[in-house]
């Protein structure tokens, strides 16, 4: 039995609901289901990783971080960008330490948007970043990637633009999709960014994991980009840790300011264990120049198992994500089959309209390749039995 209130409530998002991705985990638990939907590995982090945290711990390492973050762990993060992205920021006023990914992006929308602004962004979409542009009395703008290839048409973003344009938010690697931004992309941001008061919200939580020995084209490789951009990225991504909600952003000294401003009262510092051992384990550059290859492997035995499949897999450049297309031998919209495939084969995927605010579907389903070999044979061994309908 619940309590029940005599409070009235006023919701700020009353349209938002539970998350599909929780509707899909009771889902998959009712029926014990192979899970290819969750983009979190199933595997094991790396023992030293471990390790370094208990070590940290008993060495009573167990208050407060200072609020931005460790600083050999920010001396490692500017070492690191430096040396991939040839853009050297300030230890002290550029980089922040945050409790998640997550936080960063909302300490970044929160603390640069304000109400009356409009913020840009691309559908299909990680599911936040709406949601928080709302929640600062500012106005989301969504923009449809071209399918099947999930490109940005430059011309749509350019006539989306008003006075009122405070921000536009990339993500790439891109989540669902797995396509990557090239050279041209940033181009294209650039020439429409240049002269304004834009900023760019870059959501690169991917960015080691880019395949086919492509470079990552994130902002800060892009001099004219990293001066107006706020860049976020996360260790859980890259080191296996996706519970461990240890994530950092980088951005000009002013812009830092003011999301630093909202960090402190959100927040104030993230898990200080885990910043000392991951400042230890940076040490080794191999933790993030090898993981593209480990995950491209991953992404090509999926491939491989599923070739006798009935579904039609699209490309997916980096990320930890593949489409497979479905439209071929089936009406159904996206969520029926997924809930078919969960009830009747055994295997949760996700459905790509949950990734646009109008529900699209476009008969594609997201399949999560961040698993160990066992999960990604038992589940392609499930989909290869789907029959058509």
């Amino acid at each position: 039995m619940t309590l029940r209130t005599p409070v009235k409530t006023r919701s700020k998002l009353p349209d938002v609901g539970t998350t599909i991705f929780t509707v899909i985990g009771q889902l998959s638990a009712e029926h014990n289901a192979i899970n290819l939907s969750q983009g979190a590995p199933n595997f094991p982090c790396d023992p030293h990783l471990i390790a370094g945290v208990t070590r940290a711990m008993q060495a009573n390492h167990n208050q407060y971080a200072s609020m931005t973050g460790l600083r050999p762990l920010k001396e490692r993060i500017a070492q690191k960008i430096s040396e991939l992205y040839r853009t050297d920021y300030d230890v002290d006023s550029e980089i922040l330490i945050t409790a998640s990914a997550s936080e960063g992006l909302y300490s970044a929308i929160s603390g640069l948007v304000h109400p009356g602004d409009e913020v840009i962004y691309f559908e299909p979409s990680f599911d936040s970043y709406a949601p928080i542009v709302r929640l600062q009395g500012a106005t989301p703008v969504a923009i449809k990637l071209t399918v099947p290839d999930f490109a940005v048409n430059w011309d749509e973003v350019r006539a989306a633009i008003t006075p009122r344009t405070r921000m536009i938010i990339v993500n790439t690697p891109h989540n669902p999709s797995g396509q990557v931004f090239s050279r041209a992309d940033l181009e294209q941001l650039a020439a429409i960014t240049r002269h304004t008061d834009i900023v760019i919200l870059s959501d690169e939580v991917y960015e080691h994991v880019v395949f086919d020995g492509e470079p990552h084209h994130g902002m800060a490789t892009h001099p004219q980009l990293a001066e107006r951009s706020v860049i976020i990225s996360s260790f859980g991504k890259t080191y296996h840790v996706t519970g461990w909600r240890v994530g950092y952003c980088v951005a000009p000294a002013e812009l830092m300011d003011e999301i630093c401003k909202v960090h402190q009262f959100l927040m104030f510092s993230a898990d200080t264990p885990m910043q000392y051992a991951f400042a230890d384990h940076m040490r080794d550059p191999q933790g993030w120049l090898s993981l593209a290859a480990f995950y491209q492997r991953k992404r090509d035995l999926l491939q491989t198992l599923l070739a006798e499949s009935p579904f039609r897999l699209l490309p997916s450049a980096g990320s930890f994500f593949l489409l497979a297309d479905y439209s071929h031998f089936s009406d159904e919209t996206d969520s029926e089959m997924v809930k078919r495939l969960i009830i009747d084969c055994g295997v949760a995927t996700i459905p790509l309209s949950a990734f646009y605010t109008d529900g699209t579907d476009n008969n594609l389903i997201r399949l999560s390749f961040a698993k160990d070999e066992a999960t990604l044979r038992a589940g392609a061994q499930a989909l290869c039995r789907v029959k058509p309908r």
